[in-house]
C-alpha cells in the first residue's frame, strides 16, 4: 500500500507559479512511477504529467508542455509538479497518483491516488 498526500495548491493570478508536492508513505516510493492528473469543474479527470520510477522518462499533456515540470526526490519520498505561467484554464483539483508500472499516461495505469489539492487561477 502507498498513501499519497498532496499539498501546495492555492489561488493565484494568471502568469503566477505554484509548486505542488506529493508526499508518499508506505511501500518503496522509488518502485513506483508517479503522475499528476487534474479535474476541472464539470470535466473528466485528465492526465497532466508523469515520471518513471527510475526518473529517466517524463510525459506531459500537450496543454502543459513547456510550462509544467514534474520531478521526484526518491530520498524524500516526494514528487513535485512545478507549474509556471499558470492560466485560468489550469484551474482544477490536482491529484497525485502512483503506479507499479514504469509509466503513467492514463488513469487506468494508476494503482494509488491522493485526495487532491485545489488550484485556482484567476485572470
Amino acid at each position: 500500500q502507498v498513501q499519497l498526500v498532496e499539498s501546495g495548491g492555492g489561488s493565484v493570478q494568471a502568469g503566477d507559479s505554484l509548486r505542488l508536492s506529493c508526499a508518499a508513505s508506505g511501500r518503496t516510493f522509488s518502485s513506483y512511477a508517479m503522475g499528476w492528473f487534474r479535474q476541472a469543474p464539470g470535466k473528466e479527470r485528465e492526465f497532466v504529467a508523469s515520471k518513471s520510477w527510475s526518473g529517466g522518462t517524463t510525459w506531459y499533456a500537450d496543454s502543459v508542455k513547456g510550462r509544467f515540470t514534474i520531478s521526484r526526490d526518491n530520498a524524500k519520498n516526494t514528487a513535485y509538479l512545478q507549474m509556471n505561467s499558470l492560466k485560468p484554464e489550469d484551474t482544477a483539483i490536482y491529484y497525485c497518483a502512483a503506479s507499479l508500472r514504469d509509466y503513467i499516461s492514463r488513469q487506468a495505469h494508476c494503482d494509488y491516488w491522493g485526495q487532491g489539492t485545489q488550484v485556482t487561477v484567476s485572470s
